[in-house]
């Protein structure tokens, strides 16, 4: 499923006085605020679908695949995404 069909989706939940407009509006809106959940709280928590979570990744040595020649990969962080008891029952 791609944006597009989840807008539709939306739409479609959403009633038919909805507009495809209104529908991306809310979905961009949802994102933002997990968006912004992440930056300020590290974590955000959706009961029965999952939680969204800031993970360190450490520096370390990798390959270069091309060149077979050793590099430093410097430490990062990451978005980890944990389903929820929900959302894993549906599947």
């Amino acid at each position: 499923m791609n944006k597009a069909e989840l807008v539709a989706e939306v739409q479609k939940s959403l009633g038919a006085d909805t507009s495809k407009a209104a529908a991306e509006r809310a979905l961009e809106a949802v994102l933002e605020g997990i968006k912004k959940g992440i930056k300020t709280s590290q974590s955000v928590q959706l009961i029965g679908f999952g939680t969204f979570s800031v993970t360190n990744r450490a520096a370390r040595e990798g390959i270069n695949p091309q060149t077979r020649e050793k590099i430093q990969i410097k430490a990062s962080k990451s978005v980890k995404f944990k389903a929820g008891a929900g959302f894993k029952a549906i599947l």
